[in-house]
């Protein structure tokens, strides 16, 4: 039987609103051992901020941290999936365009999780190289 996305999403995904700065972006990132923050506006999903987007977008285009918004470089209005899709459809959609994490929200589009490319990995093949980073990850953060 094909496992829905709940069974192997991350619940209660980090969130930052539009308006944070990126010193305070990184330091959330810092603090829960991650590397993306979901970008909200009231509660409302509206963009995606990697710590790839903070060096890349940020810190190489001479943005200042303390001053610049997560909404000037997060990826605006990211794909999404509903926790009742097929784990298959995740796959799916982060191949066809070269994603590695996804938003997960409700029927009322409330945030409920976030799927990443490593939980995919873990649960499609437990053995593979990455689901194994993916778990020691997984460890050290709950070790934190």
């Amino acid at each position: 039987m094909t496992r829905r996305v709940h069974e192997v999403m991350t619940r209660n995904p980090v969130t930052v609103e539009r308006l944070t700065s990126l010193a305070e972006a990184a330091r959330v990132m810092r603090d829960a051992g991650i590397g993306d923050v979901l970008v909200v506006d009231q509660g409302r999903l509206c963009g995606i901020l990697t710590d790839r987007d903070l060096v890349v977008r940020g810190l190489a285009e001479d943005c200042d941290p303390a001053e610049t918004t997560v909404q000037a470089i997060c990826s605006a209005e990211p794909r999404t999936v509903g926790p009742d899709d097929h784990v298959d459809e995740a796959v799916d959609l982060m191949r066809r365009h070269a994603l590695r994490r996804l938003p997960v929200r409700n029927g009322s589009g409330e945030l409920v999780g976030i799927v990443t490319l490593g939980d995919l990995e873990v649960e499609r093949d437990p053995g593979s190289p990455l689901a194994a980073i993916a778990a020691a990850e997984e460890a050290r953060d709950r070790d934190r």
